[in-house]
């Protein structure tokens, strides 16, 4: 934190002293209310827990005046346990930006909900927490994950093994999400019950998704045509999230995106909200943050 805000902390017994620019020292010491706030619930304080308060802690308005309300209930989002998503044994998962939990927000009182940014900023990841939630809750019976498998064209013939070896690198990404909020001897069991079903995109057409929660993850790879195939399989009782990064596509030269074009007819469809994450959401390592931001601004160069 000392870092990040080029401050300087001292301890003494139980106090702290923070020096440095006086709106950085501000942002510090809200910081550290709530890391003890945290601390208080007897809720665990990592390395990640300081990152997340740093991102909720700034509130500032325009010309730099800070904006009390908006801090206080930034505040409140990180250590609020509602403000979370609690899976296997209450594990709790907590958002880790603004835009997380606006996203966990908008799972929470949308049908459908779609989350657009760079890797690693936690779209697939909370939504798969989201689905285990409202499994293990009752609201929904099954949960149904697909990604299109795009760097094989979906013509999986020509890879070695049984269907399910040769589609589990593309789909490798979901099990390892799962494999975060249930106990791994779980998922098998629930993948030959078919309470979990994860599969190709292509494996969607001609259904109707009833009582599920369905996650279409990579959604950037889509067709249009396989995009709105998706969006008309949802059925009665049936939750959907669509992650995906329109900076990422893989598809063939001349090949529109199906999530580009969806977010252009869809934007303004009442009840289906666009949470949109950028390179500040990220929660991997810090250098992928800055990995994202060249890259940002050398297309944006290129674009004007």
């Amino acid at each position: 934190m000392a870092e990040a805000l080029s401050i300087e902390i001292a301890s003494r017994g139980n106090t702290i002293a923070v020096s440095g620019n006086e709106s950085n020292v501000d942002t510090a010491q809200e910081v550290l209310k709530m890391l003890w706030e945290k601390l208080q619930r007897k809720q665990d304080i990592t390395t990640n827990e300081i990152d997340a308060a740093l991102r909720f802690s700034k509130g500032f308005s325009k010309g730099g005046k800070k904006n009390v309300t908006q801090t206080a209930k930034n505040s409140k989002v990180l250590y609020d346990e509602n403000s979370g998503i609690k899976t296997y044994k209450n594990k709790l998962i907590s958002p880790r930006s603004p835009n997380q939990a606006k996203y966990i927000e908008a799972i929470r009182q949308n049908d459908m909900v779609f989350g657009i940014g760079p890797a690693g900023t936690g779209k697939t990841f909370l939504a798969v927490a989201a689905a285990v939630h409202m499994f293990q809750e009752g609201q929904i019976e099954r949960m149904v994950f697909c990604r299109p498998a795009v760097e094989a064209g979906e013509q999986l013939g020509f890879l070695p093994g049984d269907m399910l070896e040769k589609i589990d690198p593309y789909l490798r990404p979901i099990y390892d999400a799962l494999h975060d909020m249930m106990p791994a001897d779980e998922i098998p069991k629930k993948i030959e019950s078919g309470e979990i079903e994860i599969a190709p995109l292509a494996f969607m057409r001609g259904r109707t998704l009833k009582n599920a929660f369905v996650v279409l993850d990579e959604a950037q790879n889509t067709t249009a045509m396989q995009m709105k195939m998706f969006l008309t399989r949802m059925g009665e009782n049936t939750r959907m999230v669509i992650t995906g990064d329109p900076s990422q596509i893989d598809l063939p030269p001349g090949t529109q995106s199906g999530l580009k074009e969806a977010m252009s007819i869809l934007r303004d469809v009442e009840d289906i909200p666009f949470v949109q994450f950028d390179a500040k959401d990220v929660v991997r390592h810090k250098l992928v943050t800055k990995i994202i931001e060249a890259y940002d601004k050398h297309d944006f160069r290129n674009r004007s």
